[in-house]
């Protein structure tokens, strides 16, 4: 090796070494100058709200951190800013498995690469979907479980109707699954966000909706909706007494939510290591964790690798869901 070195020109051997130093040098002063975070939904909801608590808590090891929303075509338009961007580390977004995993299959084109144009940094958060009545409707007909529920769909085929914040929303996929795996007909209303949705289940357009628990929580603790199920594997911790789908008889339901900081692909190791460390830090702090229960979120701090498991994982996943609710987007 040293002998093939000897023979390079002196400029050519001095550009190497000066490229292999370059990336160490380059993590070791990262960062230098403000990051930032962008939020591909709009202000307010239980992402931003995750984005803007963990932009503060990891300001003490990566220094500004800035917050940016940046909302549109379900996630798309965010996503694809921090895809483009230049792979220094500088520029996160705040994705979801709507972005990561089910956009993928929804959409004919998309301006990036689920697993290619981004490197992961961690998992945030796992947030259960939960199926929701409006309350009238549920007190009236004795609604008072799943089984309840499809029994009476049975009974009256097409009669039902079922909220989601948009076509091939995590809603919308949750609702058509329940229509394939129970065997019942219901009818499937689009709104222009979940919260629309929601104000329409409390309004009684709707019967019933599949909403995120952490979106949901206070409906339920108000006692203004009437919860039936969580549609994960396992209860949520927030509400341990709410049984889940499977449990309630509808089997191979498993739907969840998660939130995760990406940066760009192509980012250096070193960089996405730092970054890492910064949020689980701030993950494993109990008043972090306690702020995101509040919100019906359990923290799921993760290596990056682990991360990147659970994205190619759910990519394969949700490509069936979408095939079984024939929704499609373009």
């Amino acid at each position: 090796m040293l002998s093939a070195l000897k023979s390079w020109p002196a400029a050519a051997l001095a550009a190497c070494l000066a490229f292999s130093a370059a990336a160490p040098a380059a993590a070791q002063e990262f960062p230098s100058r403000p990051i930032t975070f962008i939020v591909p939904y709009a202000p307010g909801g239980p992402l931003d709200s995750m984005a803007r608590l963990l932009a503060e808590r990891v300001q003490p090891d990566l220094g500004s951190v800035i917050v940016e929303n940046r909302p549109g075509a379900g996630g798309n338009i965010g996503a694809s800013i921090a895809a483009k961007a230049k792979p220094d580390g500088y520029t996160l977004v705040m994705g979801a498995v709507a972005t990561n995993a089910i956009n993928p299959w929804l959409y004919e084109k998309l301006p990036f690469d689920p697993v290619k144009s981004f490197e992961p940094v961690t998992l945030v958060a796992s947030v259960p979907n939960v199926l929701i009545l409006n309350n009238e409707f549920a007190k009236a007909n004795g609604i008072d479980s799943v089984a309840g529920l499809v029994a009476y769909a049975k009974k009256n085929p097409d009669q039902l109707n079922f909220a989601s914040g948009g076509n091939g929303s995590a809603g919308h996929l949750a609702g058509e699954l329940l229509n394939v795996r129970s065997g019942i007909k219901t009818v499937h209303v689009p709104y222009a966000g979940a919260s629309p949705a929601k104000l329409a289940l409390l309004g009684g357009q709707v019967n019933f909706m599949f909403d995120n628990l952490a979106s949901a929580t206070p409906l339920i603790s108000e006692g203004k909706v009437k919860a039936l199920a969580v549609t994960t594997v396992e209860r949520a911790s927030s509400l341990p007494d709410l049984p889940t789908m499977q449990q309630e008889g509808i089997a191979n339901f498993d739907l969840g939510t998660w939130f995760g900081v990406f940066t760009t692909g192509g980012t250096p190791k070193a960089v996405v290591d730092k970054l890492n460390a910064a949020y689980v830090k701030a993950l494993q702090d109990p008043a972090v964790r306690k702020s995101l229960l509040t919100m019906g979120s359990d923290a799921k701090p993760t290596t990056p690798e682990e991360f990147a498991e659970l994205v190619k994982h759910d990519l394969a996943k949700y490509k069936e869901i979408v095939q079984v609710s024939g929704a499609k987007l373009f």
